[in-house]
């Protein structure tokens, strides 16, 4: 019949299938979801950031976000975004 074969995540000394869990734990995909995840927060944040500024600035702080620097952000956020998305749909 031969040997099972094992995830190569195995390491001496632990047990079988153990490995195989931790491999799969997060899934094969991770990357993609972290992009996905970082891309939409940077994209929601810089646009909500220009749309709603905060009531009252604290002394040191900026009255409103710089348009261009937030648009660019924001932009950045949703090419990642849809990036990642399409990794993860394809």
């Amino acid at each position: 019949m031969g040997e099972p074969h094992h995830s190569a995540a195995i390491m001496v000394g632990m047990q079988p299938g153990v490995g195989v869990f931790a491999d799969n734990l997060l899934g094969d995909d991770l990357l993609a979801w972290f992009v996905l995840a970082m891309g939409g927060a940077l994209f929601v944040g810089n646009l909500l950031a220009l749309i709603k500024p905060p009531p009252r600035a604290k002394p040191g702080e900026l009255a409103r976000a710089p348009k261009g620097r937030s648009l660019l952000m924001a932009l950045i956020g949703f090419v990642a975004a849809v990036w990642a998305l399409g990794s993860l749909v394809s």
